[in-house]
């Protein structure tokens, strides 16, 4: 675990203020460790700049909290909520970060990369959730901000991305 901490991971400001044990046991660690290996890492090096877990592990009670649902892949550990961070990094044009960081990820995963279970980015790409489930790598990718996910076109490479689920 290059640039990411369990710590990190399972920080949240919802689970202090409602004083919520937010500690995940040690088959959540041990997924945690796999997320950061196989996905944040190498995003994060790919990237080139800082990325921000607004969200990582979830006890139950904090996904309930938060309004997660109920077999959401937070509460084993194997998903996160990330934004690109501040300063953006070089290479994205024009893109806000968080799209720049989406397209990252899709064309990483295309060039084999990377396998994830799931991809989604957000309205207006305010965040973007991955998450990392063995036996289970389907690279599905959700983006709310096209109507046809089915053919998401990236800025960066110009093709068409089509979802290998």
């Amino acid at each position: 675990m290059q640039h990411f901490t369990i710590q990190e991971l399972s920080a949240s400001a919802t689970a202090e203020r409602l004083a919520i044990d937010n500690t995940p046991p040690r088959a959540a660690q041990r997924m945690l460790t796999i997320l950061v290996e196989q996905l944040l890492d190498p995003i994060r090096r790919r990237y080139g700049a800082p990325i921000i877990i607004t969200s990582g592990y979830r006890c139950p009670a904090l996904n309930t909290a938060v309004g997660g649902v109920a077999n959401s892949h937070h509460i084993v550990g194997c998903a996160a909520d990330i934004v690109g961070g501040l300063p953006p990094p070089t290479g994205g044009g024009d893109l806000p970060p968080n799209r720049y960081l989406y397209e990252i990820i899709v064309q990483t995963q295309r060039e084999g990369a990377i396998h994830f279970t799931q991809l989604i980015a957000e309205k207006d790409y305010r965040w973007l959730h991955i998450s990392y489930v063995p036996g289970m790598l389907r690279n599905q990718v959700i983006d709310v901000n096209i109507k046809d996910d089915k053919d998401i076109e990236s800025p960066i490479q110009g093709k068409e991305y089509q979802d290998s689920g």
